[in-house]
């Protein structure tokens, strides 16, 4: 009797999706807004900032490092300090004058 059950209720064959009938339209721009991440950078930077007790620099510093994100594009770029070509004491004049002692020109 049981395996009579089982073989007449075949998997998977329940109410046929095909239809529209009984379905809710969703809106596509509310379930955006349901989904869209919620940005409290402000709000709580404002909190830190104007309660009796200030926050450390060092505290607010690492608020807006957590939300700056951890991806390599969300990062800063780093200022790499540029070298300066190393300039020569000796102007050109220098150079001729010396080239006329030395070799005699």
């Amino acid at each position: 009797a049981g395996a009579a059950r089982r073989r007449k209720a075949a998997p998977g064959l329940g109410k046929s999706k095909a239809t529209i009938k009984g379905r809710v339209v969703k809106s596509a721009i509310e379930e955006y807004h349901k989904k869209k991440a919620v940005n409290h950078l402000r709000a709580n930077l404002q909190y830190m900032t104007n309660g009796r007790c200030v926050a450390d620099k060092a505290v607010t510093q690492q608020v807006l490092t957590q939300n700056r994100g951890r991806k390599s594009k969300d990062r800063p770029s780093e200022k790499k300090a540029k070298k300066k070509p190393e300039g020569t004491v000796f102007t050109e004049e220098d150079f001729r004058k010396f080239e006329r002692e030395y070799f005699g020109m």
